[in-house]
């Protein structure tokens, strides 16, 4: 190397030094003069430094005006800048770099182009976009990659394209560990919960060692859906590889017992665990609040704060909240309502004050209830009122009722259960002449009743279960 290109390299390094070691704009516009001043300011890869600093930290208008500096950019440049606003509030705009990238032809788009592109069409949609994504990756030959494939079902399974993603799962050749993760992920959260059961199954049969992730969403799956054996015989497995001692994964098994009515089993879990983080609180107190186990919920919040490892958040005091109301503990509840804010710096959210509410209205204390929801600072959503309105019919409180009714018409106005709410009250006060006002309202908005709702009862040893279980012994 002559010592004109060896002096050369060091000072490309030197720059790309002092980049990495910037943390503010500010640092990088006095580097930046420095380029000039060194004569590096058409370097391609100092350049390419500047734009990655920008991108990471969300600096994309500057990030813009040094791209529009660079001659015949390069792949890894085009990626950073798409990249970049993929995680800006104008992911779009990274569509409007790849159709650039694409027009002006300096560089070919690779797997990392595509696999943030499809990144962004998950988080944000629309499908059609991914779609037309595809073809082009289809095009280039890259259906085939991995990374590409798993990225790809991905983007269908978050937009509820779950067979679309199970096809291109099919289609793959090479299946590593992420991309079991990836399907079984894709169905847990379009709800094909036994479908997501059956791919693991079915991964575990073909030697794949599941890791971590693959037990937080399979234990997910297990407790939608209460298979409660099945869930047991995936905490053998989890123990087997010692990823017990992971916080996510007990989390997750603390979470799947309580979804199962296993109480006793989430708690022998959680008191297990060497390093319980905000969310193993949060899921072991939301397990006993739900089973109605308030004083034991209150009495492990009380635990928490005198420990003092976690500092409760608002999940924590949803949970308490939760437990007070379905344990009747009025007093309680308004005591954790008020403090809070005051003593915990958390402001109460829609769904703080729509537990409050069901408090309330459950005690009866339904002007109460009335009331706080008058007085939130936020603008109250139909499921709260939806809630009162619930609560007005069990205690009879019908002028409350009709005022309640008059919001949710301005808020949902074809919501069948406000109507049947309604008119159950006047039934049941033995206003006909009322009662048949609502129903004679609901057929002309054309208003119709759901579906009823089906129960499901689960039989150990058959089926998915049986099969399941079999392999996993």
């Amino acid at each position: 190397m002559s010592p004109k290109v060896l002096a050369f390299y060091k000072a490309q390094q030197t720059l790309i030094t002092l980049f990495k070691r910037c943390y503010t704009i500010n640092h990088i516009k006095q580097v930046q003069a420095h380029v000039f001043h060194t004569g590096f300011h058409r370097d391609r890869i100092v350049l390419g430094q500047i734009i990655l600093f920008c991108s990471l930290h969300k600096h994309m208008n500057y990030a813009v005006s040094v791209f529009n500096h660079v001659h015949n950019p390069d792949t890894f440049i085009w990626n950073t800048m798409i990249r970049g606003f993929g995680n800006t509030p104008q992911p779009l705009k990274a569509f409007d770099f790849y159709r650039r990238m694409q027009r002006e032809k300096t560089a070919l788009a690779d797997t990392f182009t595509f696999s943030f592109l499809l990144k962004i069409v998950a988080s944000f949609g629309p499908i059609i976009l991914g779609k037309q994504l595809h073809c082009n990756v289809v095009k280039l030959g890259f259906e085939t990659h991995a990374y590409v494939g798993n990225s790809l079902m991905h983007m269908y399974g978050m937009l509820g394209e779950d067979d679309t993603a199970r096809k291109v799962f099919d289609e793959m050749g090479d299946r590593d560990l992420v991309t079991w993760n990836c399907v079984i992920d894709c169905h847990v959260h379009c709800g094909k919960y036994k479908e997501a059961l059956e791919l693991f199954t079915r991964m575990v049969d073909g030697g794949v060692q599941p890791n971590d992730a693959t037990f937080v969403v399979t234990l997910s799956a297990c407790g939608a859906i209460g298979m409660l054996d099945f869930g047991r015989r995936v905490h053998d497995f989890v123990q087997q590889t010692g990823l017990d001692e992971v916080t996510e994964v007990s989390n997750s098994l603390i979470d799947m017992y309580a979804k199962c009515g296993a109480v006793e089993e989430a708690c022998e879990t959680f008191w297990r665990m060497r390093r319980k983080s905000v969310v193993s609180w949060n899921v072991m107190i939301f397990g006993l609040a739900t089973h109605g186990d308030g004083r034991e919920a209150l009495a492990l919040f009380s635990r928490m704060l005198e420990e003092d490892a976690v500092r409760p958040d608002e999940l924590t005091l949803l949970g308490v909240l939760c437990a007070c109301s379905h344990g009747g503990m009025v007093e309680e509840g308004r005591r954790y309502f008020d403090v809070m804010s005051k003593e915990y710096n958390i402001q109460p959210t829609m769904k703080h004050y729509g537990c409050m509410v069901d408090l309330l209205g459950r005690a009866g204390l339904v002007e109460e209830a009335y009331r706080l929801i008058k007085s939130m600072p936020l603008e109250c959503d139909a499921v709260v009122w939806r809630t009162l309105l619930a609560a007005c019919r069990v205690h009879g409180n019908i002028l409350l009722g009709e005022k309640v009714r008059s919001h949710l018409l301005e808020l949902e106005a074809d919501n069948s259960s406000d109507y049947v709410l309604l008119a159950s009250m006047y039934a049941s006060r033995g206003q006909w002449n009322e009662m048949s006002r609502e129903r004679k309202s609901m057929q002309e908005r054309q208003v119709q009743k759901p579906e009823p709702g089906n129960s499901l009862i689960g039989i150990t040893g058959t089926g998915l279960e049986k099969v399941a279980i079999e392999r996993l012994s």
